[in-house]
């Protein structure tokens, strides 16, 4: 590409020359962002209402908050991901890019355990990885008897690599979860004051929902629980250690990654480095290949029987997919640890841009010798099990196990296939099912259509473009109201896989995906909307960006004082009073106070519930009265709504040629010109005029002294 001035010159034009590409915050969608960036970040300062003291992001502005995390001040990797993702926004719009470095310094300080967290990781043997205890589906069969046989588990391959890599033997990537304002009372290694703290809760199966989970420490010194702490709730062993112990939820990493690879680009079209938030992206993305393995490194495809499936050796073991979770732990005292990956795979926790970012761009290489190549394996993984997935409608159904009921059980005959791992509608949690709500549809797909529209990859086109017809079929926009797909209902399997099924017609033929309700959940619908932008603006798609436009126009008539909300009936919460199982005989207090026995209760083990400004309105629900009702203010929502106007206002996209810029004109023309200039940083033309030059990338205009890409229509 030549220099605008050169050009012009050779060319003998008169345009005014002018500094490097304007940013665009003067524009309606762009002002939604700074505003919203503003409101959740007060002005910058992270002293708002969605924040802590110690800069934590909380998962709600609202602290009566039960869904996955069971308090609103809890944060999640999920939080402090889409945390990147609006600081990465917002510095595109205004050019100040000096809160993406800020906010991965909090994600390192506060949810990537540091070396005084994770002690004794340099006793770990990867020819040993860990203990074998079976994943019971039922929440009654916990504890979980560990067994110590020779053979059961196979072999880490990357832990040395990593060490030699980094120079120690610690983990780099996120817990999960982290109390806030240390709620629960555990503090940090036991302390029972300091916050934020580590703490976990899901620990027994399937068929533990949230309301059913015991919270406890990751420090385990048995300072509170029953004789054990809380490890014989999960598992049966000889004798108890005090340990520590964390999980992580690598969608969550992989999108830290993908946000900063946009933060990256951005900021490198402004002139401005990220490269050092790009090196730690590398480093994330490397760890994160623990999600790519067998939860026990056992060899992937047909794996039944946890004595007969072989223990894995070198990376056979590897199924290349994201799974819902892997752990890693030790002896507080620093003499042993232990690893395990996940043999269960869910469609919404996939990321093949990240996978498309580690295997191919230079600032996010991983430093392991195998790294960048695993992930270029993942990629063509990843896009062949979306395509696998694929329904008829375009929806994406479940994922996949090489675990059958958490066990290595044999399936029913009729189960299907990918790679040799068992079609699952449900992966992993059942209560409510997994892939029923239509916010996994969003947070996949997105990542699957912006690798579309970043490199054209044509699998990824395929599997969004049908994607994107279904999205038209399931939202509407009237009189200013938003109505989408907001659960869904699987039937049927898809299709054994094989890989040139890629491209096959009448694909899946007995799977089907069926809308079981509709309503408006803003988050999702901002997620999925995000997805619909990227396809729309690659393939000129003019219809999807309109219904993009009319989406987030819409959201507006939900904005309030703490940024977008709708009401919400909770009748889910009359669940407070449902019983925890605890097996009989068990007993226990944890650090607020509450003992913790059969018979109890969610509300009885979180006792400081009932100080809650809110409680109220739940007591008089649990009572015999109507379902309390919410406006909730969550993070992660927040920052979808906030990044999809972003790419509005980024990318020029424009509703039937109608302007986004108070100071331009209307026109019947397009703005949707060729992705491989817009990849570049460069805005489409906002009218068809003289194109000044050609290239492998489409046609150049010319406007306001600097390169634009002529309108496809033109």
């Amino acid at each position: 590409m030549p220099s605008i001035r050169s050009a012009l010159a050779l060319l003998g034009a008169t345009a005014a020359i002018a500094a490097p590409m304007q940013k665009r915050a003067n524009d309606e969608y762009g002002r939604r962002v700074t505003d919203l960036y503003d409101v959740m970040t007060g002005n910058g300062s992270y002293s708002s209402e969605y924040f802590s003291a110690e800069k934590v992001p909380y998962h709600s502005v609202e602290t009566l908050m039960v869904e996955a995390p069971d308090h609103g001040h809890e944060s999640v990797s999920e939080t402090f991901s889409f945390w990147i993702w609006l600081e990465a926004v917002n510095g595109k719009i205004t050019g100040n890019y000096d809160g993406v470095e800020e906010a991965w310094n909090y994600l390192e300080k506060h949810i990537i355990p540091d070396s005084k967290n994770q002690p004794g990781n340099s006793r770990y043997n990867p020819s040993s990885p860990a203990t074998y205890a079976a994943e019971h589906d039922n929440i009654d069969d916990y504890p979980s008897k560990l067994i110590f046989q020779d053979g059961l588990v196979g072999e880490d391959p990357i832990a040395k690599e990593l060490q030699q890599a980094y120079g120690n033997w610690d983990i780099y990537i996120m817990h999960w979860i982290i109390d806030g304002d240390n709620w629960y009372g555990y503090g940090q290694q036991g302390d029972g004051k300091t916050k934020p703290s580590f703490i976990n809760t899901f620990q027994r199966g399937a068929s533990e929902s949230t309301w059913k989970t015991v919270p406890h420490p990751c420090w385990e010194a048995m300072k509170w629980g029953g004789r054990n702490g809380f490890l014989d709730l999960f598992t049966v062993d000889n004798s108890y250690a005090k340990q520590w112990r964390y999980t992580a939820a690598p969608d969550a990493d992989a999108r830290a990654i993908q946000a900063a690879y946009f933060a990256y680009i951005w900021a490198e079209e402004d002139g401005v480095d990220l490269s050092s938030v790009a090196s730690k992206a590398a480093k994330l993305g490397d760890y994160l290949r623990y999600a790519q393995y067998d939860k026990y490194f056992k060899k992937i495809g047909n794996c039944v029987g946890a004595e007969r499936c072989s223990a894995g050796r070198g990376k056979n073991s590897a199924h290349y997919l994201i799974s819902w979770y892997f752990a890693w732990g030790g002896g507080l005292q620093g003499d042993w640890a232990w690893r395990i990956g996940s043999s269960h795979t869910h469609s919404g926790y996939q990321n093949p841009l990240a996978a498309w970012i580690l295997s191919t761009q230079a600032a996010f290489k991983p430093k392991s010798s195998t790294g960048a190549k695993d992930w270029a394996t993942s990629l063509d993984r990843q896009l062949e099990l979306f395509r696998w997935l694929q329904t008829p409608e375009g929806c994406i159904a479940g994922g996949a196990t090489n675990s059958w009921q958490g066990a290595y059980e044999q399936p029913s005959s009729d189960i299907t296939t990918f790679y040799g791992m068992w079609y699952d509608w449900q992966p992993v949690y059942h209560d409510p099912p997994s892939n029923n709500w239509t916010g996994m549809q969003g947070w996949g797909m997105e990542r699957v259509c912006s690798l579309y529209y970043v490199s054209g990859d044509e699998r990824a086109g395929k599997v969004c473009q049908e994607w994107a017809k279904w999205v038209k079929d399931t939202t509407r926009v009237s009189g200013g109201e938003i109505v989408h797909a907001t659960n869904l209902d699987w039937s049927g399997n898809p299709d054994e896989w094989n890989s040139s099924n890629f491209n096959k017609s009448n694909l899946n033929r007995s799977l089907h995906g069926t809308v079981s309700s509709e309503g408006v959940d803003l988050g999702s619908i901002a997620s999925i909307i995000k997805g619909l932008m990227w396809v729309s603006m690659r393939d000129g798609d003019q219809e999807g960006i309109n219904l993009s436009i009319e989406v987030m126009d819409a959201i507006e008539n939900y904005k309030d004082d703490l940024g977008y909300s709708s009401h919400e009936a909770r009748g889910d919460y009359d669940k407070f009073g449902g019983e925890v199982y605890i097996p009989s005989g068990w007993t226990g207090k944890n650090a607020q106070g509450a003992n913790i026995k059969s018979g109890v209760t969610f509300i009885d083990i979180r006792p400081k519930y009932k100080q809650d400004p809110d409680w109220a309105q739940v007591e008089e629900y649990l009572n015999g009265g109507n379902p309390p009702e919410f406006n909730y203010h969550r993070f992660w929502a927040q920052t979808e709504i906030a990044v999809a106007n972003g790419l509005i206002s980024i990318y020029g996209l424009q509703k039937d040629g109608s302007s986004n810029n108070d100071n331009n004109n209307s026109s019947n023309e397009t703005t949707v010109c060729s992705a491989s200039i817009t990849n570049q940083g460069y805005p489409c033309c906002k009218s068809c005029g003289t194109v000044y030059y050609t290239d492998a990338d489409g046609e150049w205009g010319v406007e306001n002294g600097d390169w634009c890409g002529m309108p496809t229509n033109c």
